[in-house]
């Protein structure tokens, strides 16, 4: 745990236990500094991390002060309740998977309305440097004006292939660049490994709440999910997934130890080698999604699953779709003693992945400032993070809770119990605006009450308008 969050947590346990009330002001940042033996620096993050948990709130040449209803915003030490009950009294059970008319659904609506994009699942394009890229990529089909059709095969472009085992290399990874397959995005990359270690009808563990691109390679593939507790700062519950791997055949996991989407957390490196070595010992394959690796808030970027990995059971999934260019779907999938039978199935199921769009990403990262434009997007994501939480906050009626996200671009929002994210979608829809129900994120109505919220356009007076109309919907359902 990090000093700011371990300050953070003490505070919020004072709130808990009454040592500060409701509209009590809390000690100065350099009061808390000196009391605490931190950095100032350490004290604002602190601070700031409460605020998103909506413990305290900034009051303007005053300080920071306890918020109303915030003890009921305390859990435990001082976390948000946004997941169910880690030990629920019903063990969970497999179930089948139907989600995807509702996300199809749910995306459609988004262009077909021009509506504020608050459900869209991807990032605003405006960010990345496509031009840029494009330029790359007419200037290779200039140069080539037919590819060799053997260009194309797996595993994929060598040159973007040791980019990317660069990149890992760099942030401390382990990588051999021969397990790296490239494919159409981080979706095939799933469905490629979820293909390779399981089979129709089979049971896969999952995170709840999930992202729904990991219920639809389930769906597709004829299988069934079992949801397991996920806690909204720290992960899958392990103890929980040890439990039902005891009373069940479970033949793969599927989790987002990286800022999960919809939850936002930053798995604790003790959790990440925990499951690795629960699921080694099981000798169950493990399928990460790390599509989000590159847009932390801190200062490093994490730990993978993959830095843990002894036996080459955990299957690497990424692209650069959420933090370089979307249209040109470029991911990869590093699936340890499985990489053989992915490669063959990427060669079944879509032959190749188009040579341009691997060449000229390979060429921007080799010539330009990938590390830059990153910087400048997690600058904005943070930025727009802590309005986004401060708006909700504002607008939504009391009892609403919310995610503290520590990196890429979406807030996990619980709304009063008695609110169904279904009616308040489509009364928002009717108003141009959308959001993400909860229930795309779950084989039941467990999120029935959640949304999901997108924070990565830019704030206008639109979207502050159309935040304020979303609370007010809100508010009138409570």
């Amino acid at each position: 745990m990090k000093l700011y969050e371990k300050l953070a947590d003490e505070i919020a346990e004072a709130v808990r236990r009454g040592v500060f009330a409701a509209g009590e002001r809390i000690p100065s940042v350099r009061q808390a500094s000196q009391q605490h033996g931190v950095s100032i620096k350490t004290v604002l993050h602190a601070y700031a991390l409460l605020e998103s948990r909506g413990i305290v709130e900034t009051r303007p040449q005053s300080g920071y002060f306890v918020r109303d209803g915030a003890t009921a915003a305390v859990g435990g030490a001082g976390e948000p309740r946004l997941s169910r009950p880690a030990a629920p009294p019903i063990p969970p059970v497999a179930a089948a998977v139907d989600v995807s008319r509702l996300v199809l659904s749910t995306l459609r609506s988004i262009g077909a309305h021009d509506a504020v994009p608050f459900g869209s699942p991807y990032p605003d394009p405006s960010l990345f440097p496509w031009r840029r890229i494009n330029q790359y990529a007419n200037a290779i089909a200039r140069r080539h004006s037919s590819w060799n059709l053997i260009d194309d095969l797996p595993p994929g472009n060598p040159e973007l292939i040791r980019q990317i085992a660069r990149r890992y290399a760099e942030n401390g990874v382990p990588v051999d660049p021969g397990e790296i397959v490239i494919t159409l995005g981080a979706t095939e990359a799933i469905n490629l490994s979820l293909q390779a270690v399981a089979k129709p009808g089979d049971t896969v563990a999952v995170e709840s709440p999930t992202y729904y691109a990991m219920l639809h390679a389930i769906e597709r593939l004829g299988m069934r999910a079992i949801e397991i507790a996920t806690h909204p700062l720290d992960g899958i519950d392990v103890d929980a997934l040890a439990e039902v791997i005891g009373r069940q055949k479970i033949a793969a996991c599927m989790v987002m130890p990286n800022f999960q989407n919809p939850l936002g957390f930053r798995m604790p490196d003790a959790r990440k080698r925990q499951l690795v070595e629960l699921l080694a010992a099981h000798d169950i394959p493990v399928i990460e999604n790390d599509v989000y690796q590159e847009l932390y808030y801190g200062d490093t970027r994490p730990s993978t699953l993959k830095n843990f990995d002894t036996k080459g059971l955990v299957l690497h999934c990424a692209s650069f779709s959420k933090s370089l260019t979307a249209s040109y779907r470029i991911g990869w999938a590093m699936p340890g003693r499985y990489r053989a039978q992915v490669e063959k199935l990427k060669f079944l199921n879509t032959l190749t992945t188009p040579s341009v769009p691997q060449v000229a990403v390979a060429d921007y990262l080799r010539q330009d400032g990938y590390d830059r434009h990153l910087r400048h997007v997690r600058k904005v994501y943070h930025q727009q993070a802590s309005i986004m939480t401060a708006m909700v906050q504002r607008f939504f009626p009391a009892g609403t809770r919310m995610s503290a996200p520590q990196g890429g671009y979406v807030l996990w929002v619980e709304l009063p119990e008695r609110v169904d994210s279904m009616r308040v979608y489509q009364a928002a829809l009717a108003r141009s605006i959308t959001v993400g129900p909860g229930m795309m994120f779950s084989t039941g109505d467990a999120f029935r009450n959640f949304i999901r919220l997108n924070y990565s356009y830019p704030w206008t007076a639109q979207t502050e308008a159309a935040l304020k109309t979303l609370g007010e919907l809100v508010a009138r359902m409570a």
